[in-house]
């Protein structure tokens, strides 16, 4: 794979491979995972480090992050992009479908939410901009728990106590949602039914980055009685097709 790639795109699949990493990793590791020999592996490390982008810990002999980028995920940020990607396809789906589409992240065991695109005639519902939910009880956070290592969500799951219960409806122990997760990520979608609100229905679909990494979810949210279950799949195919065009439109 060394011989005829860039060294830009050797750099890049550097960065991207340390992204994905919980921790500073050895050398070795990171030769293996972007297929270059260990010398040049060395090398290009040791011009990323000048400029930054790497940080070396010779005590542990691994190599991590630097904070150069750091700043450019930073400078990514205050450009509002995942919003700003997200909306079209929000206003696009509203449009079609006539009921209210959200855009939401997860932060720890919560789903926040960044986007709220409504129609003309909207139901009043609890999910405005900024509003936090716990992730197990809505088909946003659920979707996007589905694409997480299993190892992830144990930690974040560790007990009975770290779920919460509004309506005593969705999982309450880590092998009920272990279970929920396991269907969700089959089907490409999540749906829960007054887990949030009683009377109110939301199906999700997640959008992830180049490594595969959930990022935001796109969700409708409806009366239960709006749309008969039969026709439920097929707006959970039309929301999965508009969380297909966020990933397409992360990875550039």
């Amino acid at each position: 794979m060394s011989g005829n790639v860039p060294a830009s795109t050797r750099t890049l699949r550097v960065l991207t491979f340390l992204a994905t990493q919980p921790g500073p990793v050895p050398m070795e590791r990171i030769a293996s995972a972007v297929g270059l020999p260990r010398s040049s592996t060395y090398h290009l490390l040791k011009a990323m480090i000048s400029e930054g982008f790497v940080v070396h810990l010779p005590e542990e002999k691994r190599y991590g992050l630097g904070v150069a980028a750091f700043e450019i995920g930073s400078a990514y940020l205050r450009h509002d992009p995942l919003e700003r990607l997200a909306r079209p396809l929000l206003a696009q789906l509203v449009a079609e479908i006539g009921q209210t589409a959200h855009l939401g992240v997860l932060h720890g065991r919560e789903l926040v939410y960044l986007l709220k695109e409504q129609p003309p005639r909207p139901v009043t519902l609890v999910t405005d901009v900024g509003v936090r939910l716990p992730a197990t009880l809505t088909a946003s956070g659920r979707a996007l728990l589905a694409e997480l290592p299993a190892a992830q969500v144990r930690a974040l799951f560790p007990s009975p106590e770290s779920f919460v219960r509004r309506t005593d409806r969705g999982p309450q122990t880590l092998s009920q949602l272990r279970r929920l997760l396991a269907d969700e990520r089959r089907q490409g979608y999540a749906m829960e039914d007054s887990h949030v609100t009683s009377g109110f229905t939301s199906v999700a679909s997640a959008a992830v980055d180049h490594a595969g990494h959930p990022v935001a979810a796109i969700s409708v949210t409806f009366r239960t009685d709006a749309i008969p279950p039969a026709e439920r799949f097929i707006l959970a195919r039309r929301i999965r097709q508009a969380a297909d065009a966020l990933t397409r439109r992360l990875r550039g």
